[in-house]
């Protein structure tokens, strides 16, 4: 079956790619060998960053200016106003809170924030602060970051595609075909006793850490990616919203995000600073060192009867001299695979655009019809996964 693109890799980036190929007139499918938004999309805390965690330590830092515009591109889709249409993805806040500790070191960092960011954080009167932050002394900030349910959001982009999802066995079911130019000019697929041929004029590969395994199937430089992890912390209970940043200068000290679990409690997602020096830890440690810095930081919040977990995730990116982050979305390309790394989230729409602009191929405009074959599921959020909770003294 000819195909102009085979998307491979069904997180945030390969399913934005996939709608704004098919907008374009594209024939395209995408496969996924496990559920969609399984490693980074779905573990995500769904924060929309807008650059205020990319400002603090360097006000002319790259990362900053590469994801500057691209909130603004998604609160129009987030509103149905722009593509694709993201109306039906939950929204868990229209806005972020910052706060800082008390440090000069930490005014400066936030002083910096403001003056570089396009869409600038707000003070807000200590009436309007959430319940959470009510013990606080200083100021509390409006940062216009939205924060996103990340598994409506794989499931609203996927109900838009769901003849174009394919799923499959990437250990026993997936095979390349190179000719003599090393273009790739077949995928097969197996499952079962089922067979599909995919004879595809450009392959994008857009399976975060999966990349690697996918560049050694392909016969390519594998060594071209770089992981730096994460050990994030999740706690339960009967806790009041927030989602927000505490910043104390150069760092994000901690990043909590607020979700309702299936049992109807409330879930805080805690990253930033603390899920950078857990990686070390054993989860036993990181959650009595999550639990300290939450309480210096949210000083009346209650945990005497919060559960905890962890979780790791792994942040795959094109390997960069340093090892720190690339400054924004990054392409290989090796004949027609192009390789692709969002970086962030948020800045998935810039590298679907990239991505076609590399292409540089009209598209043949035919629809795909491929029945009969498995589809991928959508991968549930990390504290629907855990199977014993922690209780701390």
């Amino acid at each position: 079956m000819d195909m102009d693109v085979v998307v491979i890799g069904g997180g945030v980036a390969g399913l934005w790619l996939l709608d704004a190929l098919h907008r374009k007139g594209y024939r395209c499918v995408l496969l996924e060998a496990h559920q969609l938004g399984s490693g980074q999309t779905v573990a995500s805390q769904g924060i929309l960053h807008g650059g205020m965690k990319y400002t603090l330590s360097n006000l002319i830092d790259p990362g900053a200016k590469a994801v500057a515009q691209m909130p603004l591109i998604w609160r129009d889709c987030l509103a149905g106003k722009g593509q694709p249409d993201l109306s039906q993805t939950k929204l868990r806040a229209d806005f972020c809170h910052l706060w800082r500790t008390g440090s000069a070191r930490s005014r400066f960092g936030m002083t910096g924030a403001r003056m570089v960011l396009r869409v600038k954080p707000t003070e807000i009167p200590k009436a309007d602060w959430p319940q959470a932050l009510s013990g606080l002394h200083g100021q509390v900030y409006n940062l216009p970051e939205q924060v996103i349910d990340t598994a409506s959001f794989i499931a609203n982009l996927a109900a838009l595609h769901k003849d174009r999802l394919l799923k499959i066995d990437a250990d026993n079911g997936l095979t390349f075909e190179r000719n003599t130019s090393g273009n790739v000019s077949t995928i097969k697929l197996t499952h079962n006793d089922q067979s599909l041929t995919l004879a595809p004029k450009q392959v994008v590969l857009t399976a975060g850490k999966g990349n690697a395994t996918l560049r050694r199937m392909l016969g390519l430089d594998e060594q071209t990616m770089q992981i730096r992890p994460l050990h994030m912390v999740m706690v339960k209970g009967n806790l009041p919203t927030l989602n927000g940043h505490c910043t104390d200068f150069s760092q994000t000290r901690i990043t909590v995000t607020s979700a309702i679990a299936n049992d109807g409690q409330t879930v805080w997602t805690v990253g930033g600073q603390v899920s950078e020096d857990g990686v070390k830890m054993a989860p036993e440690e990181l959650v009595k060192h999550a639990k300290s810095e939450v309480l210096a930081v949210v000083p009346n919040v209650d945990l005497s009867n919060a559960l905890w977990s962890t979780y790791r995730v792994d942040r795959a990116e094109l390997k960069t001299s340093s090892g720190r982050r690339p400054e924004g979305v990054t392409l290989m390309c090796d004949g027609n695979v192009i390789t692709a790394w969002p970086t962030k989230l948020v800045l998935a729409p810039q590298l679907a655009d990239d991505v076609i602009k590399q292409i540089a191929m009209q598209p043949t405009g035919e629809p795909v019809c491929i029945d009969n074959w498995p589809r991928p599921d959508v991968a549930l959020p990390p504290w629907e996964l855990v199977e014993s909770w922690m209780e701390l003294d």
